[in-house]
């Protein structure tokens, strides 16, 4: 089979031909001259057609330049889609989905991504607290986020799930780690670890309403959403701290002890939430897939 013309020597003909020299299109090429001419004259040869005439004083193209000057601009651009199309799938996919999580529900959020995963949906995974992942959403960073309640009225939900708080993390040595169950009056003294910010109806301000005086509330962080991490804080002495029964389940440490905490209805409820505006396919596709993944846990 017969090899066509190369694209580097189809380039310079394009180039001599829009600047009518040879000089100027070695400029616009990075090339020399002499290179330029090589190439003119192989492609002439390959072609069996002259492209230019050529005098002292001025370079013109043949009717046969002209006439194949605007097949030279489309095979150009056909070359630089072909380029960037091999470019873009030599590259990993991004994922359809970025999805933010509280990071008490992370083992809930592994589940969903390999679930979308064996549909061919991506999903990255971003575990924030709560500010960070509304400013996400808001900002486009990420499709949804798991959150806790309450829930932003300007955010569409679905797929809510409640996670008991049945258990107060107390340090190992503390006498309160002995005990079989605790009342919110037996902790009168204690200073309860808790969040600055406690949004109405939410978990944190019913329990707070509930804890007596002295002691109470400590707040030691505008939002507590890292449990895990929480629990350094107790196991130095700072406070006593209120867990998800997710958390009980999933740490085991020697210096921190769970103790059953008698709050009837504590709980923290969790829901998928986003941008109505910004709703797709995907969105509605990770909403279902987080409600199957809650069905079968």
């Amino acid at each position: 089979m017969e090899r066509g013309p190369e694209i580097r020597d189809v380039r310079c003909f394009a180039a001599v031909g829009r600047h009518l020299g040879f000089s100027r299109a070695a400029v616009e090429l990075g090339l020399s001259q002499p290179a330029v001419s090589q190439a003119i004259g192989r492609l002439e040869r390959t072609l069996g057609v002259r492209l230019f005439d050529r005098t002292s004083r001025e370079v013109r193209l043949t009717a046969a330049g002209e006439a194949l000057l605007p097949y030279a601009g489309a095979l150009l651009g056909a070359a630089r889609e072909f380029a960037a199309e091999a470019a873009r799938l030599a590259e990993p996919a991004a994922p359809a989905i970025r999805l933010a999580y509280a990071p008490v529900v992370g083992t809930l959020a592994a589940r969903v991504a390999r679930r979308l995963g064996r549909r061919g949906i991506g999903v990255e995974l971003r575990p924030a607290g709560r500010r960070a992942a509304l400013a996400g959403i808001a900002g486009g960073e990420v499709s949804a986020a798991v959150l806790a309640a309450p829930f932003p009225a300007d955010l569409a939900t679905a797929a809510r799930f409640h996670v008991p708080v049945a258990h107060l993390a107390v340090p190992a040595g503390d006498p309160l780690a002995t005990a079989a169950r605790l009342r919110p009056d037996r902790l009168g003294g204690r200073r309860v670890l808790m969040p600055r910010e406690r949004p109405p109806g939410g978990m944190w301000a019913r329990l707070a309403a509930r804890l007596p005086a002295p002691g109470g509330p400590y707040a030691v962080a505008d939002e507590i959403d890292d449990f895990a991490a929480a629990l350094d804080l107790v196991a130095a002495g700072t406070g006593v701290l209120p867990v998800p029964q997710l958390l009980v389940r999933s740490v085991r440490r020697d210096d921190v002890r769970f103790v059953p905490l008698d709050v009837p209805g504590l709980r923290i409820t969790y829901a998928l939430a986003w941008r109505p505006d910004r709703a797709s396919a995907d969105l509605l596709t990770l909403a279902g897939a987080v409600q199957e993944t809650l069905w079968t846990r």
